[in-house]
Parts: structure tokens; sequence; C-alpha cells
């Protein structure tokens, strides 16, 4: 199926979103801080800090997704809880950047809680079609 190729490039999108919002922080803090961006870290406000913290964790909820949704590619998973999982999963992301830079810990909870929801559903949809 190919939605599954096509939320692994959404995605990778989704991991650069939360750095948009660091990006925006960092220029508002001047060019003094570009020669030293790791050591500004701290000088960042609260946002960008939390923006900071849901792009590095974007990175490592992608590696799981981006595994999942290819063995559901390459073992042929044609369902529509497949699709829903991972489109779920792509739209949980987005919104748990969203919640985690807003602070609203119990959405970004949940968020992450359905990302992680839609990969494992791949992971185990794939598993089952592939011993059948």
């Amino acid at each position: 199926m190919i939605i599954f190729l096509y939320s692994i490039a959404a995605a990778v999108v989704l991991i650069y979103l939360p750095f948009l919002v660091v990006a925006y922080a960092r220029v508002r803090i001047g060019k003094e801080m570009l020669a030293t961006p790791r050591a500004m870290f701290d000088k960042l406000p609260p946002y960008a800090q939390r923006a900071t913290w849901a792009h590095q964790n974007t990175f490592e909820a992608f590696m799981v997704f981006a595994a999942a949704a290819l063995m559901a590619y390459v073992s042929g998973v044609n369902s529509f809880t497949a699709q829903v999982a991972a489109i779920a999963f792509v739209v949980a992301r987005f919104l748990y950047s969203i919640f985690y830079i807003l602070n609203i810990p119990p959405l970004r909870s949940l968020m992450f809680a359905i990302g992680m929801l839609g990969s494992t559903t791949l992971i185990f949809l794939s598993i089952i079609q592939a011993t059948n």
C-alpha cells in the first residue's frame, strides 16, 4: 500500500517542524549565538526548549514507525486498520509537537500513546501477514 510510503515521507517532514520554532527563537536571540548553537539551549525561551525536546523525540518515534511502515509495505499488509494506524501516527505526531510546544502534558502524552499504538499495530499486522 502506497499509504505506508507516504506516511513515512510525512513523518520525515514532522521531524523538522518543531525545529522551525527553535530556529525562530535562535534568530530572536541574536547572531552571537550562531557560533555555538548547542551552548545557547539554556538561553532559549521555554517554548523553544520544549520544541527542541519535541524535535529530538520525533527522531526517536520515527525510527520505530519507519520500520513498522516498511514491514507493512514489504509484507503486503492491505487492511483498513493498517491504513488508519499509519495515518493516526502521522496526525498524532503532528499534534504531539504542538501540545509539547504549548506545554499541555496530558494531550502530549495521549498523542505519544496514539502514535506508538499506530506503530505497534503495523508491526503486529505485518507479523500476522508474514506468518499466513
